[in-house]
């Protein structure tokens, strides 16, 4: 197994569309030609496999899986070892070990990039991830919202202390453009990306809107950036690869 880059997507907290932007962002990775891979951490609740459409169990081979093919990158998650409504009840330390044997038991071969969906929060896979695998960095995910900024703050401060480098900051859900008269609403607030990033010398590398349509292609397991490739969504996202592969050369 040689992986030349492990980017790792994270958030402070929940519900600010992490998940979302580490596959678009895996996607978009690939199209530049580059072999990617995204591993789900997320051993609670994990998304990867409906965000993909690939529900099928790994093929064990040996004492390894062979990663999930889709959509031109390669997959693994506790979700596709576990039956789809089976919560997993384990306690900090077997969660750590199952996201170290996912990575290192899976047969992933050569990678450019393999992007990691982290759990929100700072808990034991971000300690474990981050004291035992070489990042090249991560990307914080967050919102324009205050309380999202809170928690944001301590991933920042988590990533200083471990000397993971923070290769920028993703702004979600930073506008809303109403589809039936196109007037723009910032439901979250503003500038809460851009605070974020001043605070700690970064850049916000994107600026993504609440969009219907993100969040239907992507629950239907056809994320924007393989639906519509060439939409204004998609594009977004691509761009966002390209700032990403600028700082990890």
């Amino acid at each position: 197994m040689t992986i030349k880059h492990i980017i790792a997507i994270a958030s402070g907290k929940g519900g600010v569309g992490k998940s979302t932007v580490a596959v678009n962002l895996a996607l978009a990775l690939a199209q530049t030609g580059a072999r990617v891979g995204i591993l789900d951490a997320d051993i609670y609740g994990p998304s990867q496999p409906a965000m993909l459409g690939a529900m099928e169990r790994p093929v064990l081979e040996g004492k390894t899986f062979l990663p999930i093919q889709r959509y031109g990158i390669q997959a693994m998650s506790i979700g596709y070892l576990t039956d789809e409504s089976a919560p997993v009840i384990w306690r900090g330390p077997m969660v750590s070990m199952a996201m170290q044997q996912m990575l290192r038991d899976t047969q992933w071969g050569e990678l450019d990039y393999l992007v990691v969906d982290l759990p929100p929060g700072t808990g034991d896979i971000q300690l474990t991830l981050s004291q035992k695998i070489p990042l090249r960095g991560a990307i914080v995910v967050t919102t324009p919202q205050d309380l999202a900024l809170l928690d944001v703050r301590k991933a920042c401060e988590m990533f200083k202390k471990l000397n993971v480098p923070i290769l920028g900051i993703v702004e979600n859900m930073s506008i809303y453009t109403c589809p039936h008269c196109g007037q723009q609403s910032q439901i979250f607030g503003s500038g809460g990306g851009q605070q974020l990033a001043k605070e700690y010398d970064l850049e916000v590398l994107a600026s993504l809107p609440l969009d219907i349509r993100i969040r239907e292609m992507t629950d239907s397991g056809c994320p924007p950036v393989v639906a519509e490739p060439e939409g204004e969504q998609a594009k977004r996202f691509i761009d966002l690869a390209q700032k990403v592969i600028q700082r990890v050369k």
